[in-house]
């Protein structure tokens, strides 16, 4: 992988993470106040194009969609995976 791809990939990554864990606060967030929630396949679909780190932050950290059995196995599963693949690139 040249340079320059690989700095577009750490972009990326940085990016749909940041995003996959605003993603859990903004629906925590709305989840308190009543209001239009961001869907369920939504939140997931961010964690595994890339954001799983992300977003298993917001999960731990504002303590959303933990009771939901759903997001405590597919949002660590899109982390492996994630690690798995990244771990072949090195």
């Amino acid at each position: 992988m040249d340079e320059e791809t690989y700095l577009l990939l750490v972009v990326y990554l940085l990016v749909i993470n940041l995003v996959g864990f605003m993603s859990m606060a903004i629906d925590k967030r709305r989840a308190r106040r009543r209001q239009w929630r961001i869907p369920e396949s939504t939140l997931l679909i961010i964690a595994f194009i890339g954001g799983a780190f992300g977003s298993f932050l917001g999960m731990q950290i504002l303590r959303h969609k933990t009771k939901h059995l759903k997001f405590l196995l597919l949002i660590p599963l899109a982390l492996i995976i994630h690690i798995l693949i990244g771990l072949r690139f090195v």
